[in-house]
């Protein structure tokens, strides 16, 4: 009787979603044409905060409704979008950038520097997801020139150029969240919020027009997205990689996109010694501030099940926060699922274990703490898990507990937590392990500190240039003698970097998409001018 009302359910719902398509179908257009000029897309990331780039809407990737300075492309390089020149001074203090005179928001006024100049000013007074603490003003020059003021060098403020949406000054009020006005390849036509958003090609912009006249977004539950996909009732959708082992009939196919959303384990670094954080969270757990223990764990996992297993091969064996990536370092990777050599680490640091169901001790203090994971996130206790059943083969006790982000907030400096990162910037490696940023939000939450890694970030920061800088992102990781990865400090132990799955309809294709970051927003629309419909 449950199952039956569940499925009853089930459908009712999907009965729901196919009446939205209906109607997101202009001039009862059908799916099955065979151009059709409504793309239908169920990719999540609806932007509960609105879409002000402002605010941090656009910062993972979506360039839907505003231009940006700079642009990544496929591979990550940096190149001009609105900006047709760029430079640094040499005290590498001033951003001089000149825009295209040709832009026109889509309320047909022309962007100028004053729009450029007035939304990053307000991004850095809002304080937000852009973290843009190194500007100290964005000055207008002329119609078409920016200079742009750091209080110090900033090689990571490149950055902020290809991912903040650029606002009209004159339109932006409160209300702007919900009725954006931009420049990009598409403009708002209807938001019914938790339900479904779509856009109108925007006919006044200035790059490459994009094939599809709308685009539909469904903002649906991952059964209802997994049962559009059986039933071909969008064109791209989003779907848990649990579900990608299945069968989809044509005209849909799998997509798989890798990515260096990874998920890794933050371990208190400091010992217990009664100190807390301006909030008054307490800081410190004398057993993960035990080298061996974090050793000992690294060693243990077996990544490449974990990949296997709980993300249905959909994933990769993660070693650092940037895999992959330009500022990786080839340094991090080693062999694992070694339980000897763990075992070996522990009884060598004085981890004593008296017959092998007993937990570990070491001078009175047993090898035991509780591991944190995002309650609801069922990759995540699952990860949570699968570390704490391979400990018990080498005596160290983890007690798992599911809890919300606010109490994670609290507990995250005392207690190991199981996280989510990635992202296309090096600007993560100045979160995770600047001492700085100790205490600061969800950065450095372990509390790491280590003088030589600082001085890395600091030469990375003040580099001439972002390529440059890379030289000194890759010695966070290792440079020979201090580092973060296996080798080093180990303040965290990387498990996987998921495969983001989608299933496509087989005549819409995307190009090549780009490595995805951490999965908010909706990256795979980076190159959305680009999709086509392909011919049968």
């Amino acid at each position: 009787m449950k199952n039956t009302i569940m499925k009853n359910t089930a459908l009712f719902f999907l009965f729901i979603i196919i009446n939205i398509l209906t109607i997101a179908c202009a001039q009862s257009e059908s799916f099955a044409s065979p151009k059709p000029k409504n793309l239908i897309l169920a990719i999540g990331g609806e932007s509960a905060e609105g879409l002000d780039p402002t605010l941090g809407y656009g910062r993972y990737g979506s360039p839907l409704f505003h231009s940006t300075l700079l642009q990544r492309d496929k591979d990550l390089n940096i190149n001009g979008d609105l900006a047709s020149i760029w430079t640094l001074s040499k005290n590498k203090k001033v951003w001089t950038v000149k825009i295209r005179k040709d832009v026109l928001f889509s309320n047909k006024k022309p962007l100028t520097a004053k729009d450029v100049a007035y939304t990053f000013n307000t991004a850095r007074d809002a304080a937000g997801a852009h973290a843009l603490g190194s500007l100290d003003k964005a000055e207008v020059v002329n119609n078409t020139t920016v200079k742009f003021h750091l209080k110090y060098p900033d090689s990571l403020f490149i950055n902020k150029l290809a991912t903040l949406g650029i606002v009209p000054m004159d339109l932006h009020t409160k209300q702007y969240a919900r009725n954006p006005i931009g420049s990009g390849p598409y403009v708002l036509d209807e938001w019914e919020e938790g339900q479904y958003l779509k856009v109108k090609r925007n006919e006044l912009y200035y790059g490459k027009k994009p094939a599809f006249e709308k685009v539909t977004f469904l903002f649906v539950q991952e059964d209802t997205a997994f049962a559009l996909a059986k039933t071909a009732d969008a064109h791209l959708i989003a779907i848990p990689q649990s579900f990608a082992k299945n069968k989809f009939k044509s005209p849909m196919k799998l997509l798989e996109v890798p990515s260096v959303e990874n998920r890794g384990i933050s371990f208190p670094m400091q010992k217990n010694t009664g100190k807390k954080t301006s909030r008054n969270y307490p800081i410190g757990n004398d057993v993960t501030a035990d080298i061996a223990i974090r050793q000992a764990i690294n060693f243990a996992i077996d990544r490449q099940l974990f990949a296997d297993t709980i993300f249905e091969g959909f994933a990769r064996p993660a070693y650092g926060a940037s895999d992959n990536l330009p500022w990786d370092n080839e340094a991090n990777k080693f062999f694992d699922n070694d339980i000897r050599k763990a075992k070996s680490v522990l009884e060598q640091n004085g981890w004593v274990q008296k017959d092998p169901q007993s937990v570990r001790e070491k001078n009175g203090l047993k090898a035991e703490f509780t591991l944190l994971y995002p309650a609801g996130r069922s990759d995540s206790q699952h990860l949570a898990l699968s570390v704490a059943s391979t400990m018990q083969a080498l005596g160290i006790q983890i007690n798992l507990k599911g809890a919300s982000w606010e109490e994670i907030a609290q507990k995250q400096h005392s207690n190991a937590v199981v996280y989510g990162w990635g992202s296309h910037s090096p600007s993560e490696l100045y979160q995770l392990y600047e001492s700085d940023m100790a205490g600061k939000t969800w950065a450095n939450p372990n509390f790491y500190n280590n003088p030589a890694i600082d001085k890395h970030i600091e030469n990375a920061i003040n580099a001439k240039s972002h390529e440059e800088a890379i030289i000194h992102w890759k010695k966070v990781h290792w440079d020979g003698k201090n580092g973060v990865n296996w080798k080093g400090d180990l303040p965290w132990v990387w498990l996987v970097n998921l495969t983001h799955t989608f299933v496509i309809h087989d005549q819409l294709d995307i190009k090549t998409p780009q490595i995805q970051p951490h999965g908010h927003g909706w990256p795979i629309t980076w190159n959305i001018t680009d999709w086509e419909w392909k011919e049968e």
